[in-house]
């Protein structure tokens, strides 16, 4: 009796709090910020890969407390830089389940379920080409990736642990990734949230205890997070693929009929190509940046990654709304309403904003308190971090939910345009004025076809310190949210998704 009354009592809490939750659309078009119907459905598509965010931040973050506490600083340093790598093939996943989801929701929007379904098939196929090679040579050049940014011995061989194990996982990632953004396209965001409830607390779970080794269990340290972390993606892998297999799903894999689609390959290609750009020259231009903040110090740079993680929670949500702008975008460019996908991209824009500017002054307030949370050094200036972040929050929150709107109509040129110019052009350009004047920068030598270039040598350093890393930080997040609303604004985002031939209806 006693328990049926506490499951009463969890239902009864839990209807009232996604009461509370679905109120919030309504409550911004009272004030005029949002037309409550639209904000109500990108809300709705938002929320479940909002909740699968919020998951994968908290892992993040966990793993390195617990390789903190087991193993110290040179844990810390190693899951950062193994990490790295890590993320050029997150960033590839991301890039070609960009195509997923915008070809998908095309078709679907034409009424084309069968090619929805075949774009499915020919992501996984090319998701194998891109990850297995990735696996293999994360497998046997970890030592000498990670080694090329620190020449600390245990660091090396500890990021060199992380990284061979978590790309070794990389097709079950590639796999999981494309499914969920699949049955996004499909309006389904739900589903992808329910398999991650359960995987991602697992992930945790299973880190923590291969990480400190209770009981039976290993002490493995940063391999732990690793092991763990790589268990997990099988886990969601092979949930994915017994839902997709089934019928019950708006899209599904058909593991017979065609089995190659050049053509829907190539539009997939399209669309992910100039995104794995943006993702690669991103991922790529975190490296010099972090080379400046370990010039500085290793408290500078300790209380970068502490503030960069903890600010993503007031980032996350942008990715569940970008995702939501790319379903609501795709559909109805793809069923000819183009007017409703434009609103679609405004509308979806403003209730991000909202959503993220709240979360993001909750963290500026409290960022001393969440800074020593983390045992940093140097609480001021780990705090200092996130409250820099926070004023760049509207920036991101922008140029990811319209990266988002032009990615559901096909065109992802220009976001990566908006990429290069503010990573290479400001971010780190500015950032490099960090650097105490008269200090050396040398690249090379070089060789190329037989020509020997290098080294050169450059001292681009003016002494600004961490104010200059503040500076390229804002900037660059502004910029690429400029770039990209200049774009979506001009309409001609329009012609692309037209000109999109993965969209065309083709024989079965």
């Amino acid at each position: 009796m006693d328990r049926a009354a506490a499951r009463e009592r969890f239902e009864s809490a839990r209807s009232a709090a996604r009461r509370v939750v679905d109120r919030f659309p309504a409550l911004l078009a009272r004030l005029g910020l949002v037309d409550r119907r639209m904000g109500e459905e990108a809300f709705d598509l938002a929320v479940p890969v909002m909740v699968t965010g919020a998951l994968r931040v908290l892992i993040r973050i966990s793993d390195f407390l617990f390789v903190g506490i087991a193993t110290g600083a040179a844990g810390i340093a190693a899951l950062e830089l193994g990490f790295q790598y890590f993320f050029i093939a997150f960033g590839l996943a991301l890039a070609l389940t960009s195509g997923t989801i915008s070809v998908v929701s095309r078709l679907l929007g034409a009424d084309d379920r069968f090619r929805a379904d075949l774009a499915i098939k020919q992501s996984l196929w090319l998701g194998l080409l891109l990850s297995v090679p990735l696996a293999v040579v994360g497998w046997l050049y970890a030592e000498p990736l990670v080694g090329l940014l620190t020449d600390d011995a245990a660091t090396i061989r500890k990021g060199a642990d992380y990284l061979r194990i978590v790309l070794a996982a990389s097709p079950a990632r590639f796999w999981s990734m494309i499914a969920a953004r699949a049955l996004a396209g499909a309006g389904d965001t739900r589903t992808p949230m329910y398999v991650r409830l359960v995987t991602l607390p697992v992930n945790v779970v299973l880190n923590a205890l291969l990480v400190f080794g209770p009981g039976p269990f290993p002490s493995l340290g940063v391999a732990g997070a690793a092991l763990g972390t790589a268990v997990a993606y099988l886990l969601s892998a092979g949930a994915f693929l017994g839902l997709l297999l089934t019928a019950r799903f708006p899209v599904r894999l058909r593991l017979g009929g065609p089995q190659v689609d050049l053509p829907l390959m190539a539009e997939i290609g399209r669309v992910g190509l100039p995104l794995a750009g943006t993702r690669l020259s991103r991922t790529l231009g975190r490296f010099p940046f972090l080379f400046v903040l370990g010039v500085l110090g290793t408290s500078e740079l300790a209380a970068y990654a502490v503030g960069r993680r903890v600010i993503l929670f007031a980032m996350m949500p942008a990715w569940g709304y970008s995702t939501a702008a790319s379903t609501l975008v795709g559909q109805s460019v793809g069923g000819g309403e183009d007017e409703a996908a434009t609103a679609y991209g405004w509308q979806t824009t403003r209730i991000a904003l909202a959503t993220q500017l709240l979360v993001a002054a909750v963290l500026a307030v409290f960022a001393p308190h969440v800074a020593r949370g983390f045992g940093t050094e140097d609480v001021a200036l780990t705090a200092t971090f996130i409250r820099v972040f926070a004023l760049g929050v509207a920036g991101f929150s922008v140029s990811r939910t319209m990266r988002g709107a032009l990615r559901g109509a096909g065109d992802t040129r220009w976001p990566f345009y908006g990429t290069v110019l503010g990573t290479y052009l400001v971010r780190l350009p500015v950032a490099f004025l960090a650097l105490p004047v008269g200090y050396a920068v040398t690249v090379g030598p070089l060789s190329i076809g037989g020509l020997s270039l290098g080294p050169l040598s450059v001292s681009p350093g003016m002494g600004y310190g961490v104010a200059a890393a503040f500076a390229a930080i804002l900037a660059g997040l502004y910029v690429k949210a400029i770039v990209n609303t200049v774009r979506f604004a001009s309409g001609r985002w329009v012609a692309v998704a037209r000109s999109g031939r993965g969209a065309t209806p083709g024989d079965d």
